[in-house]
């Protein structure tokens, strides 16, 4: 696993850069936003931790110039006054983000919680033969298969977690989720109380899936409870 630590203060840096490396994991860094952006093009990394406040560019630009080539996972690390910044953070594609001051060991957990994920996503697909779920005359296709969506004939592109997001909901269309069951499910770890991390993905989804982001038709929210998908497949 290749992973780019894009972060300002060198010691923070330097800490998760051993612990990385101890875990067997090769690393590349950087504290400029747009050595960042050369650096990914350059080698394609698998996971890019990314602190918004950097030189040059700024964490929220990279995020967003990463996400025009590439659905990579990016792990965002910001101060906890600047959760505002974390959700446009998590807005522009995001698969998750860790507040300072942190533990280190819980940098690694999520990486590999996201590691798990993905290695999973990779098994089922390679064990699934089901077909791909059809809404409205074609207009949505996700396909669990290849982990393509089709809105009116054109490609989607969405993230990782925003995929498994998508499919956790559309296979369970009756099934009303919560924010902590969804957190768990999807991104791997016990939900910790901030529903907005989950809040800021299905928005994202709404705004790639929905005809009107503003009054979805798929994705609904259950006030009180969470989130369902109202759609049926057709055939069902």
């Amino acid at each position: 696993m290749h992973i780019l630590i894009v972060e300002d203060e060198p010691k923070i840096r330097d800490v998760l850069k051993a612990y990385l490396e101890m875990e067997g994991w090769a690393v590349d860094f950087t504290s400029d936003g747009h050595e960042a952006v050369s650096k990914f093009d350059l080698h394609q990394h698998d996971l890019i931790l990314l602190d918004l406040k950097l030189e040059g560019l700024s964490g929220e630009d990279v995020c967003r110039r990463v996400r025009q080539k590439s659905n990579v996972p990016i792990i965002m690390i910001t101060s906890k006054n600047r959760e505002n910044d974390t959700i446009r953070g998590l807005n522009l594609g995001a698969d998750d983000y860790i507040a300072k001051p942190f533990r280190v060991k819980e940098v690694v957990a999520r990486i590999k919680a996201l590691r798990r994920r993905l290695h999973l996503h990779e098994t089922e697909d390679a064990n699934e033969e089901g077909r791909p779920m059809v809404y409205d005359r074609g207009r949505l296709v996700v396909n669990p298969v290849n982990k393509s969506v089709f809105v009116d004939g054109k490609t989607v592109q969405l993230t990782a977690t925003e995929f498994k997001l998508l499919t956790v909901l559309c296979e369970n269309q009756k099934k009303v989720f919560s924010r902590s069951e969804l957190s768990y499910i999807v991104q791997g770890y016990r939900f910790q109380g901030d529903s907005r991390t989950i809040d800021a993905h299905v928005k994202n989804l709404r705004k790639k899936i929905e005809e009107d982001s503003q009054q979805p038709r798929y994705i609904m929210t259950r006030i009180g409870a969470g989130y369902q998908f109202a759609a049926a497949p057709e055939g069902d």
